[in-house]
């Protein structure tokens, strides 16, 4: 199943911390709910953990990033990444494109993704996926600008509870339910019906 996802989101700080913090797998990955860095092979080639729980579903996967492009005056770049997961439940390919813009005071952040799903993992579906994935990047978005206000001297966000770098499952099986039944009413009544 090949799924093609777009997700933007704005951070207050320059287009340079923003580059430069991207730039700098042990970083980023603690910002990617359930994301570990494994091991950092040079700097275009790194290898991870990834650990998604949907509800009762549960994904682990490990994988590869390597950085096919680099653009560091237009503040772009390009990845592939590639992961099987863990228990056998299929593989995930993607291509991942990211690029900055400035924004008034802070930087926008563009990311397309092109995702290839093959095996079991692909009954999911687009529509849980998608779903998901952008609340994957919000979180994505809030980590990266409570790094980057603690590496500018302003106090870091609270969050009671979380320790780890992982997502609740209970958060993403309600978001998944909850899209999931919205879409059946789209079908049922049309996309205008409320």
């Amino acid at each position: 199943m090949a799924i093609h996802l777009e997700n933007e989101f704005t951070v207050p700080a320059s287009t340079d911390e923003v580059w430069e913090f991207l730039l700098d797998p042990r970083r980023v990955a603690p910002c990617m709910p359930g994301a570990e860095l494994t091991e950092v092979v040079n700097d275009r080639q790194y290898k991870g953990k990834v650990h998604i729980k949907m509800g009762p579903v549960s994904l682990s996967f490990n994988g590869d990033v390597d950085i096919t492009e680099r653009d560091d005056t237009g503040k772009r770049m390009v990845m592939k990444a590639k992961g099987s997961e863990l228990k056998g439940k299929g593989q995930a390919d993607a291509t991942i494109t990211s690029w900055l813009e400035r924004n008034g005071s802070g930087t926008k952040m563009r990311i397309s993704q092109d995702i290839n799903l093959s095996g079991p993992l692909a009954q999911y579906g687009r529509g849980m996926i998608q779903d998901v994935s952008g609340t994957l990047m919000n979180e994505f978005a809030g980590r990266i600008q409570a790094d980057l206000s603690r590496k500018n001297g302003a106090p870091a966000p609270v969050t009671p509870g979380k320790q780890k770098n992982s997502v609740s499952g209970f958060k993403l099986g309600w978001i998944a339910f909850k899209s999931g039944i919205a879409r059946f009413f789209k079908k049922l009544f049309g996309k205008d019906g409320s």
